[in-house]
């Protein structure tokens, strides 16, 4: 927008100056030529006037040819005095005489003249004439002739043009200069502008936009911070039906619950009271959650959750002879993920190697950083088993082993609404996932997401 708008204004600028000075370019041209005429003209009628009182008389020709000499000079128009018989008195001149000295052919230019006319005549060789009859000659009339060449007619009107070009260019300059801080203007409020609502894309519900640049613009910011405004509600009071929603099923729970302590059983009726305390706890963390100020940054430790919920899962798998093993740093993974989605995602990763393949199948979790470009925290899930049916895993829905075919789905959703991406591959040893998630440095904000592969 920028870049058009300086292109638009240098455009403007020099058409407009164009149709402006290539008209006072011609003009002082033409002023040039008449003040350089005027100027030979005066010269000429004062020759004129001085040599007419000596032609007058008789044998005063030196006179003549002093005052002739007189006028002229280096770099001044050539003065010379055409008497009746065709002599030349000063500088020869082959358009007034015909010849270059002597005695001549007149030429019509002068036998005009001598007719009592003065005017100024262009020649075809170029310059200009100045002819001023001088009255009152004794043998006829004589002629002054002021010669005028091209140099001479359009002496000045380079510095002119040069001036004129100057005074172009700075305009130019000018206009361009205030193009590109109108530009920066509107670039930079727009650019603000884009920001805000990239901070809101990426849930950051504080974000407002500053009204400011054009109308139009800060109209379009007001609009976006009503928008902002809106959706922060409108989430809020979602979140609290969710929150009220949840505790409702406490009330079946605790029926349940009652119904549990009653069964004759006491095994049985253990089981099912831990059964419903699990329950309970996750009511809760649904409540927890849903009522979580969304203005929270969440974050959390893949490596510590990683060894956390190896551990938990370690008694089933030796129950079922799976070897496994963790790799994880000794030092913070932070992802900004709220820890109860990361428990969750892993979870489903592991579930789905328990449920899905033999017992004995072996299973690793392994937590890294992913290769540059785009760095980023790692974890990954690897079985000894059959693998995926196809290339990759099923799609949501979709389950090769009877189940809902949600866990893997839960895992991807995890990653790439942190940024992050999710990655599943069949190979001779078994299946592999991975997800792939920001790194938030400590006290810091997310890093960028990581660059697809491939």
């Amino acid at each position: 927008m920028r870049r058009s708008l300086l292109l638009l204004t240098a455009a403007t600028t020099a058409l407009v100056l164009t149709a402006l000075l290539v008209p006072l370019t011609l003009l002082t041209r033409t002023h040039a030529a008449d003040r350089a005429t005027a100027e030979a003209t005066a010269r000429a009628q004062w020759v004129a006037h001085a040599l007419g009182p000596a032609l007058a008389t008789a044998g005063e020709r030196e006179s003549a040819e002093q005052t002739v000499e007189s006028v002229n000079g280096k770099g001044l128009p050539a003065t010379s005095l055409i008497l009746a018989d065709g002599t030349v008195i000063g500088p020869r001149v082959r358009a007034a005489t015909g010849s270059r000295g002597g005695q001549g052919s007149v030429t019509a230019p002068v036998r005009l003249a001598r007719t009592g006319r003065a005017f100024t005549y262009e020649p075809e060789s170029g310059g200009r004439l100045v002819l001023v009859p001088v009255q009152g000659a004794q043998n006829g009339t004589a002629v002054v002739q002021v010669t005028l060449t091209e140099h001479q007619l359009y002496a000045g009107t380079l510095a002119s043009w040069l001036v004129l070009a100057g005074i172009g260019v700075g305009l130019v300059l000018l206009g361009l200069l205030l193009a590109d801080r109108l530009g920066a203007r509107l670039v930079g409020a727009t650019r603000r502008l884009a920001r805000t609502a990239d901070r809101l894309a990426a849930g950051d519900l504080t974000a407002r936009a500053t009204p400011e640049g054009p109308p139009e613009l800060r109209l379009v910011a007001g609009e976006l911070n009503r928008l902002a405004a809106r959706i922060d509600t409108l989430l809020a009071a979602e979140r609290e039906n969710a929150a009220d929603l949840a505790h409702r099923l406490r009330t079946p729970l605790a029926a349940l619950r009652l119904d549990a302590e009653t069964l004759r059983d006491p095994d049985e009726a253990h089981r099912i009271a831990a059964d419903v305390t699990a329950l309970e706890h996750s009511v809760d963390d649904v409540i927890r959650k849903a009522r979580r100020p969304l203005r929270e940054a969440p974050r959390a430790d893949l490596a510590a959750v990683a060894r956390e919920r190896a551990a938990f899962w370690k008694p089933l798998a030796e129950d079922q002879n799976r070897a496994t093993s963790t790799t994880t740093p000794a030092h913070e993974v932070l992802v900004p993920v709220p820890e109860d989605e990361l428990v969750a995602a892993l979870d489903a990763l592991i579930g789905n190697v328990l449920d899905h393949t033999p017992q004995g199948t072996a299973f690793s979790i392994e937590v890294g950083t992913a290769p540059a470009p785009g760095r980023g925290a790692e974890l990954t899930v690897t079985d000894e088993g059959p693998g995926f049916p196809g290339a990759t895993a099923p799609g949501r829905g979709t389950s090769g082993a009877g189940s809902t075919g949600l866990g893997l789905d839960i895992a991807r959703r995890t990653a790439e609404e942190a940024g992050g991406r999710f990655e599943t591959a069949s190979t001779p040893e078994g299946a592999r996932v991975t997800l792939t998630f920001p790194l938030v440095p400590p006290g810091g904000t997310p890093s960028a997401p990581p660059a697809p592969s491939g």
